[in-house]
């Protein structure tokens, strides 16, 4: 059995390489940055945070935004944003679909977990509660002695 080498392995080696699964990726990243890079230029009055390049397939790209609104400011720039993205990257792209995603940039609200009340106040922990609101400050006072009421419930 042959031993296996323990030196590590050179990530940009792995990135540079033409196959496998993380060039793929790598060449997918660095070709919508390179396009987005194209409709920024184009459109440089577009906030950033309401687009960006979703996917592009066979001969079209897609740009999701987060409202009509800027769906239809898009749609004003759209030949002149083909003929940008013609010429870059030699007719490979010539088509633009722009989606309305509304619910992109909203977060899920966090579900936050209630504790069931198992905690519970005895009568004698009531009890030492209001002997020590008779001795306290006004304010705290009252806070105790809502405390000790507790018991009661």
């Amino acid at each position: 059995m042959a031993r296996k080498t323990k030196n590590p392995i050179d990530a940009s080696r792995l990135l540079k390489s033409s196959t496998g699964t993380l060039a793929q990726i790598a060449a997918k990243t660095n070709s919508l940055t390179l396009l987005a890079d194209i409709v920024r230029q184009t459109c440089p009055d577009l906030p950033a945070e309401v687009w960006h390049i979703a996917n592009f397939k066979q001969n079209s790209l897609v740009i999701e935004v987060i409202s009509a609104i800027w769906g239809q400011r898009l749609q004003f720039e759209r030949v002149k944003i083909a003929q940008q993205l013609a010429q870059a990257t030699n007719n490979e792209f010539t088509q633009i679909e722009i989606k309305i995603a509304p619910y992109r940039n909203q977060q899920q609200p966090k579900k936050e977990q209630q504790a069931e009340k198992t905690q519970f106040i005895s009568q004698k922990t009531a009890k030492q509660l209001n002997e020590v609101a008779e001795h306290a400050p006004e304010s705290l006072k009252r806070k105790l002695q809502r405390l000790a009421n507790l018991a009661k419930r």
